[in-house]
């Protein structure tokens, strides 16, 4: 079972973080899924991410188009899950226990600004724990991840 990841943050936008852990998921040879909840905020990010400011390329797309799966970065607002190996949910989107059995990692990024994402944060924690999924909690602080709480 995958244990799911919360990532609080504190210094900039999740279009500012993605890079960084869609980039790690990518070396370990992961297909990762990006939910959110919102389509016209997805295809945001789906630009941010090609307009990256460095010369990295970012493999990924959309879905909906003919190529879903061999996409190795798939952004979607559907509850299901395409072939993965990484779930990484932003703008309150949920993973199910199932999913965390199911996957090498899942990771929930919420802005730490943002009361209603800061409580839906906190219920995805109480109810993924409460049914056995492992978690950890990190927050932001002075540009870098310290990791505040665990629950196995």
């Amino acid at each position: 079972m995958a244990e799911i990841q919360f990532f609080q943050l504190f210094d900039g936008p999740v279009a500012a973080t993605l890079p960084v852990l869609l980039n790690r998921s990518l070396e370990r040879g992961w297909r990762v899924i990006l939910r959110g909840t919102d389509p016209a905020r997805m295809a945001a990010l789906d630009v941010d991410l090609w307009r990256r400011d460095d010369d990295g390329f970012l493999p990924h797309g959309l879905a909906g188009g003919p190529h879903d799966a061999l996409q190795p970065v798939l952004l979607t607002t559907g509850d299901g899950l395409p072939d993965g190996d990484c779930l990484i949910c932003v703008d309150m989107a949920t993973a199910t226990p199932a999913e965390c059995a199911s996957l090498e990692r899942v990771v929930l990024i919420f802005d730490g600004h943002d009361p209603q994402a800061l409580d839906h944060a906190r219920g995805e924690w109480k109810a993924l724990t409460g049914q056995g999924v492992p978690a950890s909690y990190f927050a932001q602080e002075d540009g870098r991840w310290v990791k505040k709480a665990e629950r196995a």
